[in-house]
């Protein structure tokens, strides 16, 4: 399993990325091109894959092939930047220079941004046509590609979600029962108290509180099955203060100050670390998880979210293959053909499938590829049908980023003795408010 740009760590960076350039997207219109479609000329678009390594060499191979399919079509690849966080600063200075590209891989938390360029192009009509099975991707993978809900930016690239991977070691250790599909959060918050072992420094739970997006993206699921909203529906005001965001903040809370079963990790990637080799009972976490405890040898197990009153709600934090304006109906044709040929069953099989991220689509999931992923990978399959679990779409607006600190940096203090969650999330939705209204 190669996947080394959806790994946790760069999403984060994502969100602190386009927090650092958001002021700096807005540009002049780019020059007129062809005014009349003609699929039959000359034409060369410009990809940025934001990839690297095996990935890279897979959607190289697949340019290839779409030119011999279409040879008139000239498609100039490139990573686009030296990492793939930094392509949104480069995107930027492309927009004020007037030299961006056709289309570009992005963080699903810069689709806000982009769009506010007025550089993307709009594919709403596009997408309405039965042979691109829109409705096949996940409601917040098409929810991040239309962030402001009046035009679709591009397709997906890469989706995702977390659900329960628990330790079968430390189970049989402690003579538990493995956690089940129908687990509620009250089974989740028991089992991690029993699993905590001070004495040899074992715990039940691991819990980032690096303030980080990690910490703010594993709490969205208790949020969401408490029935609240991050924000309102114009997405001008933030809603996770409400009754059911204290009262999902007040469960972790417990759990980490009164039970005192919950690893809190400074850093973001120890917890997994320490589940891999046998101190954590469990974690929330996604499929990028299993190729180190296949490497570490850990004995583990994965099952759908605990649920509240039958609702297994998870998160999802897409990414997006961009498509960009250059007034011209023949780059703009072609760009749009070349991303939904990219995300059509049949390639995303070779190339997300086959790096170890999720499929892209729900025609996908009985597929030979999945089922040859799951059997390298035990509990890929888990994560794959956990995608119907995926109900809302993680904000992608321009105040997102500064929300997600506030909020994570409230999660944070609480889970560590400092402060309650009423007035802690209170605190952090007004910061969050002056970011989303914030021109």
């Amino acid at each position: 399993m190669i996947a080394p740009l959806t790994k946790r760590i760069l999403r984060t960076t994502g969100i602190l990325a386009a927090a650092a350039v958001v002021t700096a997207l807005a540009g002049c219109s780019g020059s007129q091109g062809a005014t009349t479609l003609d699929t039959k000329a000359k034409v060369t678009i410009q990809v940025w894959s934001g990839q690297s390594d095996a990935a890279e060499k897979i959607v190289e191979s697949l340019a290839k092939e779409f030119e011999k399919l279409h040879p008139n079509v000239n498609v100039d690849l490139s990573p686009g930047a030296s990492s793939t966080d930094q392509l949104l600063q480069k995107l930027s200075a492309g927009f004020a220079g007037d030299q961006y590209p056709d289309m570009s891989y992005a963080f699903g938390s810069w689709a806000g941004q982009l769009e506010s360029s007025g550089r993307t192009l709009d594919i709403s009509a596009d997408v309405k046509k039965p042979d691109v099975k829109w409705d096949e991707f996940t409601e917040a993978a098409r929810g991040t590609a239309q962030p402001s809900g009046k035009k679709v930016i591009g397709f997906p690239a890469v989706v995702d979600n977390i659900g329960l991977l628990y330790n079968k070691t430390l189970f049989d250790k402690a003579g538990m029962a493995y956690p089940t599909k129908d687990w509620t959060w009250d089974d989740f918050r028991a089992a991690a108290k029993k699993l905590t072992d001070p004495a040899n420094h074992v715990y039940g739970y691991g819990y980032s509180v690096s303030g980080s997006e990690e910490t703010t993206w594993q709490f969205w699921p208790h949020l969401w099955q408490n029935g609240g909203s991050i924000l309102n529906d114009a997405g001008t005001k933030s809603e996770f203060a409400s009754a059911a965001g204290v009262d999902a903040l007040t469960f972790l809370q417990s759990m980490a100050v009164d039970d005192k079963s919950v690893y809190l990790d400074q850093t973001d990637t120890k917890f997994g670390q320490l589940f891999t080799s046998d101190r954590i009972g469990m974690i929330t976490s996604g499929p990028w998880q299993l190729s180190d405890l296949k490497t570490g040898g850990t004995k583990y197990g994965v099952v759908q979210l605990p649920g509240t009153d039958g609702d297994h709600q998870t998160v999802s934090g897409p990414d997006i293959w961009a498509l960009f304006d250059h007034k011209d109906k023949n780059r703009a044709y072609w760009a749009t053909q070349f991303a939904q040929w990219l995300t059509s069953a049949e390639q995303d099989e070779r190339f997300n499938v086959a790096l170890g991220n999720l499929p892209l689509r729900s025609s996908e999931a009985d597929s030979d590829a999945v089922k040859k992923e799951a059997a390298a990978f035990p509990g890929y399959e888990v994560f794959v049908a956990n995608s119907a679990n995926v109900k809302n779409t993680r904000p992608t607006s321009t105040g997102y980023a500064a929300l997600s600190v506030a909020i994570g940096k409230s999660i944070s203090s609480v889970l560590q003795g400092d402060g309650e969650p009423k007035s802690a999330l209170e605190r952090a939705a007004k910061t969050a408010d002056q970011a989303l209204n914030k021109k």
